[in-house]
């Protein structure tokens, strides 16, 4: 290693195999009472109901967790007359979690575990901050810019490190992780989903 190469610990939440949809559906149904295919036809009517609403602007709620929109990522300009479509630079689905679940998520343990660069655990602790939950819909007060929420870069992490808690990792021999991207708010500032 160089000198002015070094590792560093990112923490990112570690995650389990995606549940499959047919597995939700099965939980579902038993503790709801109905058939396996009442409960799929009211999963994939639900889901066209969300999609078709959310496609032509609506808020959806998604019932006991929150509510899901579309939104535009885009540069942001002075004048008016410079407003155009080829400012768009990309379309995101926004997700605003119901009080309920931010509290859930706020009231539950984070159990940190740290390896290293083989893979060896080195350290494990449990969380003892305040929960602080992200709001997606955090705008910079000034509109100035900045660093906007909800943007999620991946990458590898040859520095080992932990696998809990955060959004973002990088690749990170000798660096920070970061990421997030800039959006346009139609009163005039930077870093809202509208």
């Amino acid at each position: 290693m160089g000198d002015s190469e070094f590792y560093r610990y990112v923490m990112q939440p570690e995650l389990y195999s995606a549940l499959a949809a047919e597995k939700v559906i099965r939980e579902a149904a038993l503790r709801s009472g109905v058939s396996q295919g009442v409960m799929q036809a009211c999963w994939d009517a639900a889901g066209s109901v969300i999609k078709a609403w959310a496609t032509e602007g609506h808020s959806v709620a998604l019932p006991g967790l929150g509510t899901m929109r579309f939104g535009l990522s885009a540069k942001a300009v002075e004048d008016v007359n410079d407003v155009k479509t080829g400012l768009i630079k990309t379309r995101r689905i926004v997700f605003t979690p119901s009080t309920d679940l931010k509290q859930e998520l706020k009231d539950t343990a984070v159990i940190i575990t740290c390896y290293d660069r083989n893979g060896v655990e080195v350290k494990r602790v449990t969380s003892t901050d305040p929960g602080t939950v992200e709001e997606p819909d955090d705008t910079d007060p000034n509109g100035t810019g900045g660093s906007s929420t909800g943007g999620n870069t991946s990458g590898s992490n040859t520095g080992g490190g932990s696998n809990t808690g955060g959004n973002t990792s990088g690749d990170n021999t000798g660096g920070d992780s970061t990421g997030g991207d800039d959006y346009h708010d139609p009163d005039g500032g930077t870093n809202s989903d509208e």
